[in-house]
């Protein structure tokens, strides 16, 4: 377990704060995450990672000279929000553009593509790779819709020597994309991993077992096998990775065999000892082996393997210095820590502002029709009532989560409700009209809860306010229009359609019976109430399913039992709102 916490709702924050006040010669904290301290030189891309927090020391601790000029820092196995991305990349862009190089999970798509957008849109030129590197989430045909783990620690070493190096952004993304295709990873568990203030691991495994196929955010491994000694897991994860793709007779590799957590480095090494020897005997030059604890899943005891093929260009950029708190790289023939190749102070990016996000409604509260800010009341009551449902049933979503994925929705739930509550209630103090409070919703939402839900509820609030406006009470038509507004952006911003086991699968039947029951002259109230059932039964009827995207579609018919949280806590919401 995670022996120590202050607050466990703190405690990615308050590990961040540390992490940075005892690292000011290579990290300067800014809302959001950490930028180098040292800023790049002016024209220089900016290279932004990250993810959720709970992986230390990714993001932040590669953050410095010859590595990311910025990482992004979410809660714990949850995406960070868009404005935190947007914050950070702000903070670290030095007038070449950005760089976003986010590990591939639903949530941190979403968000940093939302950044990604609002960055063109203020005409700062950005493009996005993500990191797909885990074979155990999907075969060669599938490598673009593979999970993003250790192998990404490669990828960023390899992006960052190029970006240091003056490498403009179009080619550096086209050789993002080219580094990661290189890229395969493969990794096993000996144990779970304990958030913050819980009392039991996200998943065990058998004594004598080890779990194969594992994520890093606490999803399950997609087999069990027998553990064996350290050269039959070493042979294992080998077999995997040279039968995605084999060793080229003479290429050069680089290698990183990564601890998980809990994992001794004497037993890393023993692992890494006999994966070189498997390497070499294939026919492969293993340029810099890297061993340690680089991307790690709390206190999940666990060992991966990643693998990168190198050519001549690529192999001296992962050669080249670096110097964070995690990792250093000194120049040929040199003993001591690099220094920054890059330090310019041409640029001071600490200067950035973090600004607003593009197309969010500003914090001025403009004049609305006084029935549209009653509107608004009644809209934070019913709000009111569904955090108070989310609150009560946070442990069961949590459990559901769990089955398949990360066990975090019933808290990231939560958040969301609760800061979309706070942020309506204050629009409402103001005078906003409907509108205006349902856009604020959903912006506090997506800043505060992260993950794909996050993103997702975000959209919507956003949407339906957009819909609706401030201008007068809306009618049943307007507010069902609002309601196909809320499906319509989560679909845009998710991609899943129905039948895919997410939350559409309770807000489509949500939004045709609201239709029908409007069409057949019902009440506004009496439609919602018939919408919400008829949400909730296609909620449970998801445990019929296996899941076809989102976090859970690595795991398949896992989860097959087991409704998807997504859709429960929809028709939670709905159902506690009326």
């Amino acid at each position: 377990m995670t022996h120590l916490a202050n607050d466990p709702a703190d405690f990615a924050a308050e590990a961040l704060e540390g992490f940075a006040a005892l690292h000011p010669d290579l990290v300067q904290a800014v809302p959001g995450g950490v930028i180098r301290a040292t800023p790049p030189r002016a024209g220089h891309v900016a290279l932004v990672l990250g993810g959720g927090s709970g992986h230390h020391p990714a993001f932040a601790g590669w953050v410095g000279p010859g590595m990311g000029h910025g990482a992004v820092c979410g809660n714990i196995f949850s995406s960070p929000s868009e404005s935190q991305v947007l914050s950070v990349a702000r903070a670290a862009e030095a007038g070449g553009g950005v760089l976003f190089v986010p590990i591939n999970y639903a949530g941190d798509i979403l968000h940093f593509g939302a950044a990604r957008e609002a960055l063109e849109g203020d005409e700062v030129p950005a493009r996005l790779v993500a990191v797909t590197d885990d074979i155990a989430s999907g075969g060669p045909a599938e490598r673009h819709q593979r999970r993003g783990i250790a192998g990404s620690f490669l990828v960023v070493k390899v992006l960052a020597a190029a970006a240091d190096s003056g490498m403009a952004l179009d080619p550096l993304a086209d050789l993002a994309v080219r580094v990661n295709d290189a890229t395969r990873s493969l990794g096993v568990a000996f144990s779970g991993c304990t958030l913050p203030g819980a009392d039991q691991a996200l998943f065990s495994v058998p004594s004598g077992q080890m779990a194969v196929g594992l994520g890093i955010h606490g999803e399950p491994g997609l087999s069990h096998q027998e553990l064996g000694t350290a050269q039959d897991v070493a042979d294992l994860l080998v077999d995997g990775l040279t039968a995605d793709r084999p060793i080229s007779t003479g290429g050069a590799v680089a290698v990183l065999v990564n601890g998980l957590g809990a994992t001794t480095p004497d037993e890393l090494y023993l692992v890494a000892a006999r994966v070189q020897s498997r390497l070499v005997a294939a026919g492969a030059r293993v340029v810099a082996p890297v061993v340690g604890s680089l991307v790690t899943s709390m206190d999940m005891a666990g060992v991966s393997v990643s693998l990168l093929d190198l050519d001549e260009e690529t192999e001296s950029y992962w050669l080249a210095p670096a110097h964070t708190s995690s990792f250093w790289r000194a120049e040929t023939g040199s003993s001591t820590p690099p220094v920054s190749a890059s330090t310019s102070t041409d640029v001071d990016p600490r200067a950035a502002s973090a600004g607003t996000d593009r197309g969010m409604r500003p914090d001025v509260t403009a004049p609305a029709d006084p029935r549209s800010v009653a509107a608004a009341g009644w809209a934070h009551e019913a709000l009111g009532r569904a955090v108070s449902a989310v609150e009560a049933q946070e442990a069961e979503l949590g459990a559901l989560d769990a089955v398949a994925g990360d066990g975090d929705h019933g808290a990231g739930m939560v958040r969301g409700a609760r800061a979309a509550h706070q942020a309506m209630g204050a629009g409402v103090a103001d005078g906003a009209g409907l509108g205006t409070a349902l856009h604020r919703a959903g912006t506090a939402w997506s800043d505060v809860a992260g993950g794909t839900s996050g993103a997702l509820w975000g959209a919507g609030l956003r949407a339906s306010g957009d819909s609706l406006g401030d201008d007068a009470e809306p009618t049943a038509g307007q507010v069902l229009d609002a309601v196909q507004a809320f499906l319509d952006a989560v679909q845009s911003r998710g991609g899943a359609q129905l039948g895919d086991k997410t939350m559409v699968d309770a807000l489509v039947p949500f939004v045709e019976h609201l239709r029908h029951e409007l069409d057949r002259g019902s009440s506004l109230r009496e439609a919602w109430s018939a919408a919400a059932d008829a949400a909730t039964r296609a909620a449970q009827a998801t445990a019929d399913h296996a899941a076809r995207t989102g976090r859970s579609r690595t795991h398949g018919d896992a989860s097959i039992g087991t409704p998807d949280p997504g859709a429960v806590s929809l028709a939670l919401i709905v159902g506690s709102a009326n």
